[in-house]
């Protein structure tokens, strides 16, 4: 048997002796997310941003430069003929007579929202398409755009 000295026994003895600590309360725990990043879009925001972004004619100069994700911008880059934020063909002068923006489906554990974008370009027949928005953009932004055929 091991002899341990008194001044060792005295302070193990201290510590047993002392409250455990009581954790946190869950509201004072630390979140590891980001400020920003703990807010994700409802349907209702990605509904008023699409409707805001396509309007009645399509969007901006300014939104198609300052509301697209990079992904999309890439894909744009590859299809200069076409205009992937409408799923059309570039014309001089081409824009759709009327753009409606269909209810929002949002898909939290997929981190996206999306709705069908219906256009009219003239006594055609509408076209339809579904735009994408991550719920975590930061400001918001068109994720994709994927087109009806």
């Amino acid at each position: 048997m091991k002899i341990t000295s008194y001044s060792l026994g005295a302070l193990l003895l201290t510590l047993l002796a002392l409250p455990a600590p009581t954790p946190a309360p869950a509201d004072a725990a630390a979140d590891p997310a980001p400020v920003g990043a703990r807010h994700r879009h409802t349907g209702s925001e990605i509904g008023a941003f699409l409707t805001a972004f396509y309007g009645h004619h399509g969007p901006s100069v300014h939104d198609r430069d300052q509301r697209v994700s990079q992904q999309l911008k890439e894909k744009q880059a590859h299809a200069p003929s076409s205009d992937v934020l409408l799923c059309a063909q570039k014309e001089p002068s081409n824009e759709p007579w009327d753009i409606a923006v269909g209810p929002v489906t949002v898909a939290q554990s997929a981190g996206v929202g999306w709705a069908t974008v219906t256009t009219r370009w003239g006594a055609g027949q509408p076209d339809t398409f579904t735009a994408y928005v991550r719920l975590d953009s930061r400001p918001i932004k068109l994720d994709d755009v994927i087109c009806a055929g």
